[in-house]
């Protein structure tokens, strides 16, 4: 069984996404559209959304790059809640 402390700070490697993985079951996501910049926040309630945490937390290295909070923060602060 895989043990991890929250939160957890990945990206998309094409820089479009940001992701703040709160939980096992919540997440925020921080979209970059042109000069847009939006937030989603999720709560997995279905099997593909705690499988695509899962995925982001355990098996990142093929879509997601590991980042820092303060890279998270940073879009985030330029973000308008969707």
């Amino acid at each position: 069984m895989h043990t991890i402390s929250y939160p957890q700070y990945r990206k998309y490697r094409n820089g479009q996404a940001y992701f703040k993985i709160i939980s096992a079951t919540e997440w925020e996501e921080v979209r970059v559209m042109g000069n847009k910049t939006l937030l989603y926040q999720f709560n997995a309630q279905i099997m593909p959304d705690r499988n695509y945490i899962y995925d982001m937390t355990f098996a990142y290295e093929d879509s997601w790059l590991k980042i820092e909070g303060d890279e998270y923060e940073l879009q985030r602060k330029k973000a308008v809640l969707n």
